[in-house]
């Protein structure tokens, strides 16, 4: 993509042609290079004043409260001497202290690094250490992970309680049901913690000092990823790159937010997808913020009943989901017995969306689910449906605006229309690599600068994407990558496991659920030991669903294990 100036400027590609059909504009005009993520923010606050930021539990923040709330973390994080390129962890699930911490963390000028809640304790050990972090903030409901890790591997601990953002009453409540009756605090012993109130508290928003260095090319976010491998790694998105998602996100999809600004009303974002992953981060928090919307923050999407409540009290006229929630939605009685003449754009995203729920959810809703494509690396979104099309489409769209992608073959050269090939993606929404992982970068980065993702697709003659296989070994549950090599680089810390293999298998409800093939060392092992093992090793959705012993792993002569041949195997034993 050629770039002059602040203007990125268009290549002579096919869908270019379909995006002047469609009368949307395929060039962006981005901020001057001394901008941030912070100018953008700090402007929405003065444009949004008086409104609603975020909703979570029937308790509102406002845009005022959180552009105070926000200041007096960032001063409290800039008087522990954090600087420049300091990483600050934010582990919690959707909850209203989320955006004020994420939010303060940018705005002292430090990097954030998002962190799955739901991480085991040796995952999170080592994101903390491979990330360089100096402080966490988290939620108490999982400062056990933290603390059984048996040593200090961060400077500072904030830990927030649920009802820290809530009226006194409310928030004693909800504290009290959470900790003694649903008893979701594990005892934990954290030495030289500091509750997140007290840090609120200790200094004014006068105390902030806005940072005046930090400029589009400097790293806003670490986004851990296994890539395109299975070791997890720091994606470094810069200010410019997410930026540039938001700006790129508003001129290809903000038409199906422009009529709520000429009703003067502010559309709902349904955050049910959690704020750590990318997709939600941009596509819902960043955003929501950036159209001065209301983010509608939920918890815990499994808990349905929950999130059927939210959706009454606050209808959405925007749902980013992946499959499995459309799924669970379009089949409960209750959703489709609903009011959902507000809902103006549903998008799917993070796993194919199945024609069957597309099907389902457009009977349902009226809506046609938009598909979009992306990953950690693209800030996410690299591609995606245009809004109003009248029908799912099944493919991933078209390039986002200022984005150059091409099908590749394995020496770097496009394909011949239709023909098959690796995806691969070239945009100002591209990180700018690997944290620490120059070696990982060059794998993934062609010479000119495209991004390859692995994915296995074709392009139309309109410029519409379509994968056609998955990563080589990846297994996609709910949106999630799962990489083999990780689960069994795990499992196979069990004593009574010689070795093990791990494919993915078709799930009705997550796509895709890990199953491990094992080498028993000792034939008394048992599939509940090894299940047992997963659990207390792995991420949930890591976990193997299915457990399978076998003699012998399939495997190259040079000893790599050969996973097209489980998948064989698998299809011939239980196809």
């Amino acid at each position: 993509m050629e770039n002059h100036g602040n203007l990125i400027r268009r290549n002579d590609k096919v869908w270019v042609n379909t995006y002047e059909k469609l009368g949307i504009q395929y060039d962006i005009e981005m901020p001057a290079a001394n901008t941030s993520l912070i100018d953008i923010i700090e402007h929405n606050f003065i444009t949004h004043a008086g409104k609603t930021a975020f909703v979570c539990m029937d308790v509102k923040l406002s845009y005022e409260e959180l552009d105070r709330y926000s200041k007096q973390v960032a001063a409290y994080l800039q008087s522990l001497g954090l600087q420049k390129g300091d990483k600050v962890a934010v582990m919690m699930p959707n909850i209203l202290q989320l955006p004020v911490a994420v939010l303060g963390v940018l705005r002292a000028g430090l990097t954030l690094v998002n962190v799955n809640p739901l991480y085991t304790t040796k995952e999170l050990a080592h994101q903390l250490e491979d990330s360089d972090t100096k402080a966490l903030i988290l939620l108490e409901n999982f400062a056990k992970t933290y603390d059984d890790i048996g040593k200090d591997l961060v400077d500072h601990v904030v830990i927030t309680s649920m009802g820290d953002l809530m009226s006194p009453l409310k928030g004693f409540i909800v504290n009290a049901v959470v900790r003694h009756v649903k008893k979701m605090v594990p005892d934990y012993h954290i030495k030289d913690s500091v509750k997140f109130k007290k840090a609120l508290n200790r200094f004014s928003a006068e105390n902030y000092k806005r940072p005046n260095n930090i400029n589009l090319d400097d790293v806003a976010v670490l986004q851990y990823t296994g890539g395109t491998t299975g070791v997890a790694k720091g994606a470094m998105l810069t200010h410019g790159n997410l930026v540039a998602n938001l700006i790129q996100c508003d001129t290809y999809l903000g038409n199906a937010f422009d009529k709520f600004e000429t009703l003067n009303e502010q559309p709902v974002i349904m955050t049910a997808l959690p704020l750590y992953h990318i997709f939600s981060f941009t596509v819902c928090g960043m955003y929501g913020l950036y159209r001065g919307c209301i983010g509608l923050l939920v918890p815990n999407p499994r808990d349905l009943p929950s999130l059927i409540k939210a959706y009454k009290d606050y209808p959405p006229a925007f749902f980013p989901a992946v499959n499995t929630l459309f799924n669970a939605l379009a089949n409960n009685e209750e959703f489709q017995g609903m009011d959902h003449s507000r809902l103006e754009m549903s998008m799917g995203g993070g796993m194919a969306v199945l024609k069957d729920t597309a099907a389902k959810w457009q009977q349902i809703t009226g809506n046609v689910i938009v598909q979009g494509y992306g990953l950690s690396e693209t800030s996410p979104v690299a591609s995606a449906n245009p809004h109003g099309t009248g029908e799912f489409s099944g493919n991933i769209g078209l390039p986002m605006p200022t984005t150059d992608m091409a099908i590749l073959d394995e020496e770097g050269n496009e394909v011949a229309l239709g023909e098959r090939g690796e995806i691969c993606v070239r945009g100002p929404q591209v990180m700018k690599g690997y944290w620490k992982r120059d070696d990982a970068t060059a794998e993934v980065m062609t010479a000119d600068g495209y991004f390859r993702t692995g994915d296995i697709g074709v392009m139309d003659e309109e410029g519409y994407f379509k994968i056609v296989d998955r990563k080589k070994n990846m297994i996609l549950v709910s949106g999630f990558n799962v990489y083999p090599n990780e689960v069994e680089d795990v499992m196979s810390g069990h004593p009574k496991i010689l070795e093990c293999g791990v494919i993915g298998v078709e799930d009705e409800k997550s796509g895709e659920v890990p199953k491990i093939y094992v080498v028993r060392s000792d034939d008394s092992l048992t599939k509940e030991e090894v299940l047992a093992y997963s659990k207390e090793n792995l991420t949930g959705y890591k976990r193997p669903r299915y457990v399978e012993f076998i003699d012998e792993l399939p495997k190259s002569n040079v000893g790599k294990i050969l996973h097209k041949d489980l998948r064989t195997l698998e299809e011939k034993n239980h196809g």
